[in-house]
């Protein structure tokens, strides 16, 4: 595959319009997911734990779209229409949470059914950015580039400015001036995101598989094509979400199913292409199991940890008081800190024979996200009138980061690595579903930190000691599933056969 690569960075152009296109979409998505929680509870007056398991719902959907979202883009829309489509609906669904505040001033039955719908929106419009812009990043390289994890560690920091631009400006903006305002920034950003998709389409040219695919141009209901179809049942999918975050207790069951159901598929396939891509698709499977395990601890960060930061943390500076939504933001600002240097730590490690094997980077990140738990209980000897020092979050969501650096780009970099091709968009939704089953359980496991009618139910106190016992219990599981990885690494690394 033939493609331009820049001097001076030493990565394909388009690795830059990909960059800033993810940037502006983790500025929306994580924009509105910033403010969620305390927007549930604050504003839709939803107890901890009915606003944690809602949480839970929506962001197991927006990471189980994917599955959708690549197979469509690798059968039928293309990589590029797809992310087009997707880039269009969250822009879309981010408007129609405007309806869910108080700018129009309806009704609290009428205020959840908007933010419901928009809620649905933005999960089928992720689902087609998400799995297949992470796709294209890895079609912009040879196999066995080893630079691909460099750009794939590049990509991510992207998607942590974007992050960071969330947690920071939309945080604010909609605790200080309203949630409409702060919905309305992050629609607007997905807008940009697409426009800087659009722009820059002939950065990423070279890239295969981002053409509309001729079977998607068959006519199969009058002047309707597949194209048509699949786009048309895309919207009609929303109301099915709104079903599926308002009845959320069956969602468990429908995880676990498509879960086993694709893990299956991805097996079968990789066992018709010969024994070496069954081994891989094996593991990948076994590293989507950890992947959930690490996720639905760190998803803490937008329920238990931002409303732990609501009423358990001094969150003072300077006589002003940081928005306790404002406190994710160290998460991304450490990546956008330590990514780079990550990223070069890989290439001199691999170049000297020291780079850790995948395996190992997954235990030592699952290692650094239990400590980064166990801060709390630190924290606990510092605590004034029953709030822990803001550094106790700091050190949490820098061991949270560094922990993060070790898995994730190194999770999407691999699954590129270990999928045949005529399967990456599926193997990729494959990956984001393991986000999905994380988030839901992240849901259920920040359900157990609230009380069901709010904060009144505890007070501050009790509050605290709830939280911490929580974190503290939460991060010496973690710590013991690290050493179970390590012990186990020999025999995952022989069923990568040879992928590093």
């Amino acid at each position: 595959m033939s493609q331009v690569t820049t001097p001076k960075a030493g990565h394909p152009d388009g690795l830059y319009t990909l960059f800033f296109s993810e940037m502006w979409e983790r500025f929306c998505y994580y924009g509105m997911r910033t403010l969620l929680i305390l927007f549930l509870t604050k504003s839709l007056m939803k107890g901890d734990a009915e606003a944690s398991l809602i949480y839970g719902a929506y962001t197991a959907l927006v990471y189980a779209a994917p599955v959708l979202g690549g197979r469509m883009a690798d059968q039928f829309l293309g990589y590029r229409y797809a992310i087009m489509l997707g880039a269009l609906l969250m822009s879309i669904g981010e408007f129609i949470l405007l309806g869910g505040t108080e700018l129009f001033g309806f009704d609290a039955g009428t205020k959840e059914h908007f933010v419901l719908i928009g809620m649905g929106a933005i999960i089928v419009g992720n689902g087609y950015f998400k799995a297949n812009i992470s796709t294209i990043v890895g079609k912009l390289y040879e196999d066995n580039d080893p630079r691909r994890d460099s750009g794939f560690t590049i990509f991510y920091i992207g998607i942590n400015i974007g992050a960071f631009l969330a947690t920071t400006v939309v945080a604010y903006v909609g605790e200080t001036y309203g949630f409409d305002k702060g919905f309305g920034l992050a629609g607007i950003g997905m807008l940009a995101g697409f426009f800087i998709f659009w722009t820059g389409r002939a950065k990423y040219a070279a890239a295969e598989g981002l053409e509309i695919r001729e079977k998607a141009k068959v006519k199969v209901l009058g002047p309707l094509n597949w194209l048509h179809l699949i786009t048309i049942g895309s919207v009609l999918l929303i109301p099915a979400c709104y079903f599926l975050i308002s009845k959320n207790e069956i969602m468990m069951f429908l995880l676990i199913g498509l879960f086993l159901l694709v893990a299956t598929n991805l097996i079968r396939a990789g066992a018709k292409a010969g024994p070496m891509w069954r081994d891989r698709m094996i593991a990948l499977v076994i590293f989507m199991v950890i992947n959930i395990v690490f996720w639905a601890c760190f998803e803490q960060a937008g329920t238990s940890l931002t409303l732990f930061a609501d009423r358990n943390v001094n969150r003072e500076l300077l006589g002003w008081t940081m928005p306790a939504s404002m406190t994710q933001f160290f998460n991304p600002m450490f990546i956008i800190i330590f990514g780079s240097i990550f990223s070069v730590m890989w290439i001199k490690l691999a170049k000297v024979g020291k780079n850790p094997s995948i395996p190992m980077k997954f235990a030592l990140g699952i290692l650094q996200l239990g400590l980064g738990f166990l801060i709390t209980k630190l924290g606990m000897t510092f605590e004034v009138e029953y709030q822990v020092p803001l550094l106790t979050l700091v050190f949490l969501y820098m061991l949270h980061t560094t922990g993060e650096l070790f898995l994730s780009p190194i999770g999407l970099s691999m699954v590129t690595k270990l999928a045949p091709k005529d399967i990456a968009g599926t193997a990729m939704g494959g990956w984001f579903l393991s986000f999905a089953i994380a988030n839901y359980l992240a849901g259920g496991i920040a359900a157990l930190s609230g009380s069901e009618d709010g904060a009144a139910e505890l007070s501050i106190a009790e509050g605290l000691e709830k939280y911490v016992g929580i974190f503290s219990t939460i991060g010496l599981v973690l710590i013991g599933i690290a050493i179970l990885i390590a012990v186990l690494s020999k025999p995952l690394n022989k069923l990568m056969h040879g992928v590093e």
